[in-house]
């Protein structure tokens, strides 16, 4: 199977920032921005593969700063790095104050999404090739996350976290 640029998955998003969407504080919900980041993630990963996805996991959440109501949220996402099915997408989310045209990189997040086939079952996915240094970069580190999600899993598998609460009284 050939590797695919980057560019086969990058995707763009625009989101205008709600009232519904914030908090009491006029910023916006956290687990909205999630849902934006997790649908992005799953989008490049299906322009990709070409097959439906499931999100794996989410590594890592990086909430920088806050958006407000009437801010246009710029959603990016990539894929950075691929397994035997999985694929690894990488999300950036800048917020834009329309009065001032300030943009601000508000969360970036690296998620895991594994390709399914009509089945349910995962399917090989193409390779992944880099198109910029930041990329190269999310690439070369890629082992070392994929590594850390396989130690979570095994130690989440033979006591894990909750187990170990769960025993103390």
């Amino acid at each position: 199977m050939e590797g695919l640029s980057t560019n086969v998955s990058r995707t763009f998003q625009n989101r205008l920032v709600l009232p519904p969407d914030t908090n009491h504080l006029g910023t916006i919900f956290g687990g909205t921005v999630l849902s934006y980041i997790d649908e992005i993630a799953a989008i490049a990963a299906m322009k990709h593969s070409r097959k439906a996805v499931v999100t794996a996991s989410i590594d890592s959440v990086n909430f920088l700063s806050s958006a407000v109501v009437g801010d246009i949220l710029t959603l990016e996402a990539v894929v950075i790095s691929t397994g035997r099915s999985s694929m690894e997408v990488f999300v950036k989310v800048e917020s834009e104050n329309l009065k001032t045209s300030r943009k601000t990189l508000t969360t970036t997040s690296i998620l895991t999404m594994v390709a399914k086939d009509d089945n349910g079952k995962p399917v090989p996915v193409a390779k992944v090739i880099p198109e910029n240094d930041e990329e190269r970069e999310m690439f070369k580190t890629a082992d070392m996350r994929r590594q850390r999600r396989l130690d979570m899993r095994r130690s989440n598998q033979v006591g894990g976290m909750f187990n170990e609460y769960s025993s103390k009284g």
